[in-house]
């Protein structure tokens, strides 16, 4: 569901949209008809639903769906902002939003009456852009765990209990470190943590690698960042520098990537977001553990031939776990053919009705907390604790949740930070490069 590839809006984008060129209405828009795009094919069921819903509370309105791939969804949307095709609601995405803000294709939703109180802590906060207007409904949220492999664990002698209880630090890893290695095997069925261990013919990582995670490293390294004190710009929302150059967020990524160089981190070539994902290293006994997000819990567990576990994120040098804590959006589009309809809709998606009929499917957990409490009995129901997940949310006594950086030029970041990062990941590049690309972002957002 959020996969961490970016497309960036191009300058033929902005120049149509800031001069006024991209008129015209959603394709296949009407009176009686709402278009509406999402990505998640999982989701889709469910939406459906809520559309049936919707319909019988909306006589003589249709809401037609459509749904692409993650990669072809935003080149199409951006396409289609171009040409004046959008459609009438869209899923929206937090590391899109201040891009469209600033661009003013997104249609203000302040007379929705959508109130803070009535999502899980933060999520609606997040959709309101600079000018202090709202242009997202809360639709769902996630956060991020581990994932693992309970036969391997059984097997190295680690139990569930010893990776709910394991800390790190950036000098020598704790105890997390110390288990991601002896999960660890190479070809000669050494563990990472024996003598002789070949760490360049390893069998089975301890650890799946995500990729270099570029700017925000949300499944990679930012339970670590997170757990170190580290905050990704000067504000919570809506900030004007980047941290890229603080000496925490340095040392934690040096430690980070430093565990493929020990061999307990799949190296950066075993990763492809297509084709050998973290889930994919974890199914094919590659990998022992992972860290993922919530939208992938129902991936992991019906992997066949792999009984799977699930874990909270360490404790850090702070003495809290730290998982970061995004969400979705469903938005309307500045020129929306039926507007009208399309507030009603996104009014819909975000009410306790669909957001139950959401959670009811077991896929994700919906915005509002009755929709959370729906998944959470789903996916009991399936045999899946979900606790790793959501406990964050709850327990802010032992846990710190942080949002997706929310900042201008989103796309600008991404240009430079994920060169950058997988410099330091793939070719070793020093961590200290990362505040040259600093300097640059936030030379950008001072425009």
């Amino acid at each position: 569901m959020r996969f961490r590839t970016v497309v960036a809006l191009s300058g033929a984008l902005a120049l149509s949209l800031v001069s006024g060129c991209a008129k015209g209405g959603s394709a296949g828009s009407s009176a009686n008809t709402v278009t509406y795009w999402l990505w998640d094919a999982n989701q889709l069921p469910a939406y459906q639903a809520c559309a049936n819903g919707f319909k019988k509370e909306n006589p003589g309105l249709h809401v037609k769906i459509t749904q692409m791939g993650w990669n072809d969804y935003w080149t199409k949307l951006t396409a289609s902002f171009i040409a004046g095709t959008q459609p009438d609601v869209f899923t929206d995405h937090i590391q899109k939003f201040g891009q469209f803000a600033d661009l003013k294709v997104l249609e203000p939703l302040d007379d929705l009456g959508i109130e803070d109180s009535a999502y899980q802590s933060g999520l609606a906060a997040n959709w309101t852009g600079q000018d202090g207007r709202r242009y997202g409904a809360p639709k769902d949220w996630d956060t991020v765990a581990l994932f693992y492999n309970q036969k391997m664990a059984k097997a190295a002698g680690v139990s569930s209990g010893q990776l709910n209880s394991l800390s790190w630090n950036p000098k020598d890893g704790g105890t997390f470190e110390k288990t991601i290695a002896h999960l660890t095997v190479d070809q000669n069925g050494r563990r990472g943590d024996e003598p002789g261990f070949d760490k360049h013919h390893v069998k089975v990582y301890g650890l799946a690698t995500g990729g270099a995670g570029d700017g925000d490293g949300q499944t990679q390294w930012s339970p670590f960042t997170g757990s170190a004190g580290w905050t990704y710009t000067d504000k919570k929302r809506w900030g004007t520098t980047y941290h890229y150059d603080s000496k925490t967020y340095q040392s934690v990524v040096q430690w980070y990537f430093g565990l493929a160089k020990k061999g307990y981190l799949a190296p950066f070539t075993d990763y492809s977001e297509g084709a050998n994902p973290a889930n994919a290293q974890l199914a094919s006994g590659k990998a022992a553990a992972a860290f993922d997000g919530a939208w992938m819990i129902s991936t992991y567990y019906g992997a066949k031939g792999i009984d799977i576990g699930t874990a909270f994120t360490p404790v850090g040098p702070t003495g809290k776990r730290a998982t970061m804590m995004n969400g979705l959006a469903d938005s309307v589009t500045k020129n929306a053919r039926n507007k009208k309809g399309a507030k009603k809709w996104v009014a819909y998606l975000a009410s306790d009705a669909c957001q139950r009929t959401v959670g009811s499917y077991g896929i994700v957990f919906p915005a509002t907390p009755d929709g959370t409490k729906t998944a959470v009995a789903a996916y009991k129901k399936k045999g899946i604790d979900v606790m790793a997940f959501t406990r964050p949310v709850a327990d802010k006594k032992d846990f710190t949740t942080f949002s997706y950086p929310i900042t201008n030029y989103a796309a600008d970041v991404y240009a430079l930070m994920h060169p950058a990062m997988q410099d330091v990941f793939a070719n070793d590049a020093p961590v200290s490069g990362l505040s040259r690309t600093n300097s640059q972002i936030n030379l950008i957002l001072d425009q």
